[in-house]
């Protein structure tokens, strides 16, 4: 038996009960989790109550997707140095995040994104584009996690009819409710260090385990992949195999690079976590925690990728279902049979319901506080349970939109919804936040530029990117009507954004320089955070 077949001929049963096993725990806890969560703060902050280490551990397993744990080493396992450029985009971006917008969002901010935006600006246009521009972020992460998890489904489980796969994501769709709805932020939270736990001790495993097939000599391993993939093997360790081809691929992964770097720190489900935590010092050490926790995590992955290359070969990797993919997998499967790959399964499945459930209450908090509080009622909402229900019956809608998108995007390139997710974070949010956080003229009309701006740029260049149409592997094939040469727009749209953002503010009249200077103080004192979790 090759090691495609192996996968396809794993023991789905055993799959299936170590991932139900966990489904279980979980529910459980989020149970327990739900007898405290009665207010709009608990239910979208976790009432303040998580640590900074606590909360690092549940940001690590917000960031660490499906993406990150099958792709990354595939990645690496065919194309080598080129694929682990993607670990290094990924963390470096963390310390923007830390930097420049952890604490001072914490400070300032109360549930959302849309509190900080709109404290200075005109309350309703600024919360309703802040409010787009999340459910946009979210809606096409949560296409590509559940597209995502009928490729996994023909993957791990051996379910390859469409049918079948769509049953699964549609179970996976609504476990993702039950968390949301019934657990709010604090049982989402749970999840996330659950799932975090596991995902980093199984690619530490493995990780060792491989080591020590090749002597606990990393170099061994880097030889074994080289060695494994014959006259190909010498661009494995150099740069530029992947990305070195012609000019157009040298932009395009500054491109990428870009988006990814600029990406994190605007992704809403992302700066959410900030709130979940009692000051701004457990932001900013919850942000520390989850740097070294995902670092470690992506120089597993190194040896995950390498380690696949040596032991299963990029030509069997690349002719088993879900390609590059089934690097992780097919390495579990070779290092330990059917009962890891049944264990690397669970936390593949895992990974997707945890990063799907800290999407759908991220939207759903976005719509409920910033459009139904803040809009529709104007701020006089009296009954905050009135706003929690609002929030819960969203996720509902958010979840059944994301399993029919699900559905529909099944079998189709997931990867330029990823690209678009983080080029849109990129290009909307995060301008308009630093713009917001740091400069004093900054008004309404600029924030409106920027994220309306950014957000058309991004989407419209995409649309008419060889991502879509034209490319190696477009989402719709046989056709072709792009005009931008670029399969992630980052480049382009990033600075157009913060060009729209300044635009917008020196051609309008609007100043409020006592705003800024209230916020400024918040921001950098803390003192309305502290103030604001006591009651």
């Amino acid at each position: 038996m090759n090691l495609a077949q192996g996968i396809e001929g794993s023991n789905p049963a055993l799959n299936i009960g170590i991932f139900t096993l966990f489904v279980v725990i979980t529910l459980v806890i989020v149970f327990r989790a739900s007898r405290s969560s009665r207010t709009a703060a608990d239910y979208y902050a976790a009432g303040h109550a998580f640590t900074g280490p606590q909360n690092g551990i549940a940001i690590s397993g917000d960031y660490l997707s499906a993406a990150s744990f099958l792709g990354i080493a595939g990645a690496i396992a065919v194309a080598g140095y080129d694929g682990f450029l993607y670990s290094i985009g990924f963390l470096v971006a963390w310390l923007i995040a830390l930097l420049l917008v952890a604490e001072l969002l914490r400070n300032t901010g109360k549930y959302t994104m849309g509190d900080v935006l709109s404290f200075r600006m005109r309350q309703r246009p600024v919360r309703a584009a802040a409010a787009v521009s999340t459910l946009a972020v979210s809606f096409f992460y949560l296409l590509a996690q559940m597209a995502g998890a009928g490729g996994l489904v023909a993957l791990l489980l051996g379910i390859e009819n469409r049918a079948g796969q769509s049953l699964v994501i549609a179970v996976v769709g609504a476990i993702m409710i039950v968390y949301v709805i019934i657990g709010g932020m604090r049982g989402t939270t749970w999840v996330q260090i659950i799932k975090a736990t596991l995902l980093i001790i199984g690619a530490g495993v493995i990780t060792l385990w491989v080591l020590g097939k090749f002597g606990f000599n990393l170099s061994s391993v880097l030889g074994g992949a080289v060695e494994r993939a014959g006259d190909a093997g010498s661009r494995l360790l150099e740069p530029g195999g992947r990305y070195g081809a012609s000019e157009t691929t040298k932009i395009d992964f500054v491109s990428l690079s870009l988006a990814l770097v600029l990406g994190t720190a605007g992704l809403p489900h992302v700066l959410m976590r900030f709130y979940t935590v009692p000051t701004a010092k457990d932001a900013r050490r919850s942000v520390v925690w989850a740097i070294w926790l995902i670092g470690l995590f992506y120089l597993f992955s190194l040896v995950l990728g390498y380690g696949a290359g040596a032991l299963v070969g990029a030509d069997v990797i690349a002719a088993a279902p879900g390609g590059e993919n089934s690097a992780a997998p097919l390495l579990a499967f070779e290092l330990g049979g059917t009962v890891l790959l049944g264990i690397i399964a669970a936390v593949a499945f895992a990974t997707i319901l945890a990063v799907v459930a800290g999407l759908t209450i991220t939207a759903s908090a976005s719509f409920a506080h910033d459009v139904y509080a803040n809009i529709i009622k104007k701020g006089t909402v009296d009954d905050k349970e009135q706003e929690v229900k609002v929030a819960r019956r969203t996720a509902l809608v958010i979840g059944a939109v994301a399993i029919v998108g699900g559905i529909f995007a099944n079998g189709q390139n997931i990867a330029f919804l990823v690209a678009l997710a983080f080029a849109v974070a990129a290009s909307a949010n995060l301008p308009t936040i630093l713009y917001s956080l740091f400069w004093k003229r900054f008004n309404t009309s600029g924030a409106l530029w920027s994220i309306y701006g950014g957000l058309s740029v991004c989407i419209i260049l995409i649309i008419f990117s060889p991502a879509v149409s034209g490319g190696a592997n477009p989402m719709f094939s046989g056709v072709d009507f792009h005009w931008f040469p670029l399969s992630n727009p980052g480049i382009v749209s990033i600075p157009v954004s913060f060009l729209l953002g300044y635009l917008g503010t020196i051609l309008s009249k609007e100043r409020n320089e006592a705003k800024f200077a209230e916020m400024e103080v918040r921001s950098l004192t803390g003192a309305h955070a502290e103030k604001a979790t006591s009651h």
